[in-house]
């Protein structure tokens, strides 16, 4: 054991490693099946949490050790910090965004700099070298695994502001919790040319979803067709709804109004503040893929695929599906 004492741990030992932690071996067992000290094994898989043993990648773990020896003198921040890079490198495993990432890293560390990161950065460091080993897997796990990313452009001048609107900021912080229904986030997903679109709502608990047929994209038409929707909705199901900055909410006062659900504004550019709807919309997106023109799609497709996902299991809600956790709620409804 001794002559490996300072060599580092092979692609293959990391696969090792992998295999053994499914079938719920401890660490003494993996050291001693690799002939490594327990010590070794140990910082390498405490780079990884708690949760180890579901979220290690022996792929990810080689790439980021070799990525690390070979960038000393050109490191970036996630380069630097192990435990920032670790972090990052779990949440694109578990297919989240950097918008994501970067916003759930504020919630959970707010007071550590070291543990702060933009979702600019984390672009940055997957697209460094995008040729690279290490660069091709991280792209790979984008949600548009996009080889090349182009720089975002700069809207000129202060754009349209929604008048009277209130801040997340401002939304009660047991609404975070999802501990109590009726409390939803909105968006559209829009098609070919920017000519059609659709509406989604998305409840927080129960993840259960609404699909919105739309004859256009100008505020009235929302506002009349959103408010439609969710007045078909049980009254204990309908306290609040989180939307982004998009125009289209102009009338958002109407939609309290028909409805008597609080409207709150996410922060620009915070798509992770609407996550439940954020990944919602990829799951529609499989049924109409970019370039759909939703002018030609029917209510009544619209509605089957609203039916699918609604009666589909969730892991997050225990393998229940969205309609029975609304279903569930009803009964405790004196």
């Amino acid at each position: 054991m001794s002559s490996r004492k300072h060599q580092k741990l092979t692609l293959k030992e990391r696969v090792i490693i992998e295999t053994l932690l499914k079938e719920n071996n401890s660490q003494s067992y993996i050291a001693k099946t690799l002939s490594r000290a327990r010590s070794t094994i140990s910082r390498e898989l405490h780079k990884w949490g708690e949760n180890y043993r579901e979220e290690y990648s022996a792929e990810i773990a080689f790439w980021a050790a070799k990525d690390y020896y070979l960038n000393k003198r050109n490191r970036d921040k996630i380069s630097t910090y192990k435990k920032l890079r670790f972090y990052v490198y779990k949440g694109l495993l578990n297919q989240w965004t950097p918008e994501q990432i970067a916003g759930s890293i504020k919630i959970k560390y707010p007071n550590d700099p070291i543990m702060s990161i933009s979702h600019e950065a984390i672009y940055r460091h997957i697209y460094l070298t995008p040729q690279g080993a290490l660069n091709k897997k991280l792209i790979k796990l984008l949600v548009r695994k996009k080889t090349r990313r182009r720089p975002i452009k700069k809207k000129r001048g202060n754009g349209s502001k929604i008048i009277n609107q209130v801040s997340i900021d401002l939304r009660p912080k047991h609404i975070e919790l999802r501990e109590e229904v009726g409390h939803w986030e909105g968006d559209l997903i829009i098609g070919a040319g920017h000519k059609s679109a659709i509406g989604t709502i998305v409840e927080r608990k129960s993840r259960y979803t609404l699909i919105i047929k739309l004859k256009a994209r100008n505020a009235k038409e929302i506002a009349k067709m959103f408010s439609k929707k969710l007045n078909q909705l049980n009254p204990i199901f309908k306290k609040s709804m989180t939307y982004d900055n998009g125009i289209e909410m102009a009338k958002h006062k109407n939609i309290t109004k028909n409805t008597g659900m609080k409207i709150y504004f996410a922060h620009p550019y915070s798509s992770w503040e609407r996550g439940t709807n954020e990944n919602t919309n990829g799951l529609i997106r499989r049924y109409f893929p970019k370039g759909t023109d939703f002018n030609k799609i029917s209510e009544k497709m619209l509605l089957k695929v609203q039916e699918k996902l609604n009666n589909r299991p969730r892991k997050i809600i225990g393998f229940k599906t969205p309609k029975q956790v609304l279903e569930n709620e009803l009964k405790f409804v004196a």
